[in-house]
């Protein structure tokens, strides 16, 4: 089976700048996967992208060096066992709240007697490379995201699931869940008690000696998370990378029309 490079550098001591796909696109995959990133997850929960497109995206990024991981839309042994046999060498599952919910979770991405996985990895035994059956417990990740009020009380308790190699943390919804609507959405949070909430599950992760990733929505942010001790952070989507360039493209020109 292909290394992962997710792995190859966490075993380096190094941290993983993991992209964002939520354009259900093959094309734009191919160009994100291109531009350096260590990872590329594919987002079936919030993102316009579909099974079929998911297939084609992951087809996109093989070409590149980028560890391919999805996003499922839910807790759903269908969603995830499909995600793992098209390709994906991972999943980040939305909305675990306690740990049956992760032990659960872990169950779907690992094969008898580890788990409870259906063996037919359909795309994945060409995708991934030879003995997939045998490796591919031992290469997949399978994360928990961390986002409501009820997974921050239970932390201690998820991050203690065996099996589970790390959470990821969306800090938008962990916002909502933990003070209402005391703040305004979105992902870099700067306010004291969610700095201390997100620096919890970080430490608790690292407790229990499993990884953390955090979703953020600027280069700053992120670099500063891997200050903190992150082991994987998600830069801007595809949406808000284009949605920006276009917009100080015409905003630039429309400068320069205006000034000359």
């Amino acid at each position: 089976m292909k290394p992962s490079r997710i792995k190859s550098l966490w075993a380096e001591g190094k941290p993983v700048l993991n992209g964002w796909l939520s354009i259900a696109n093959a094309f734009s995959a191919e160009i994100m996967a291109e531009q350096g990133y260590d990872s590329i997850t594919i987002d079936l929960q919030h993102g316009v992208v579909d099974y079929q497109a998911m297939v084609g995206m992951l087809q996109a990024v093989r070409a590149s060096e980028v560890t391919p991981l999805v996003r499922v839309p839910w807790l759903d042994p269908a969603a995830v066992m499909r995600a793992l046999d098209a390709g994906a060498y991972g999943v980040i599952c939305p909305m675990i709240d306690n740990r049956a919910q992760a032990a659960e979770l872990v169950s779907y991405t690992r094969y008898p007697p580890d788990g409870t996985r259906s063996f037919g990895p359909t795309r994945a035994t060409f995708s991934a490379g030879p003995n997939y059956a045998g490796e591919a417990d031992r290469n997949v990740l399978c994360f928990a995201m961390i986002e409501t009020a009820e997974a921050f009380r239970n932390v201690e308790e998820i991050v203690s699931t065996p099996g589970l190699d790390g959470v990821y943390i969306g800090p938008s919804d962990l916002t909502l869940g933990l003070t209402g609507k005391r703040y305004p959405f979105g992902f870099d949070r700067e306010e004291p008690e969610m700095v201390e909430a997100i620096q919890t599950i970080l430490a608790k992760a690292h407790q229990a000696g499993i990884r953390a990733g955090l979703h953020c929505g600027g280069s700053a942010y992120a670099a500063k998370a891997v200050g903190w001790g992150f082991d994987l952070i998600t830069l801007p989507n595809d949406v808000r990378l284009l949605a920006s360039a276009a917009g100080a493209s015409v905003a630039d020109t429309r400068r320069l029309i205006a000034s000359g």
